[in-house]
């Protein structure tokens, strides 16, 4: 027999008050076993939001030398 032969086999022998307390358990257990997903590394990094003018990778350095305002450029 199969185990899960063997569980069903149990099953039919359970009086019906004890099948919802049995569901419960048996809902516990499975929800214990499925894996949490965080995500790698690219997930994380696609969840990135910059707020930026739209020529800020270009102008970089123009940017971090002063030479542009962040501020005055955001639209």
């Amino acid at each position: 027999m199969t185990t899960l032969e063997l569980i069903q086999s149990e099953l039919v022998k359970l009086p019906e008050e004890k099948l919802d307390e049995l569901y419960r358990v048996i809902r516990n257990f499975a929800a214990s076993q499925t894996p949490v997903r965080n995500g790698g590394i690219m997930t994380k990094l696609r969840q990135i939001r910059i707020e930026a003018p739209a020529d800020f990778a270009a102008n970089l350095d123009r940017y971090l030398s002063g030479e542009k305002s962040v501020d005055a450029d955001i639209h």
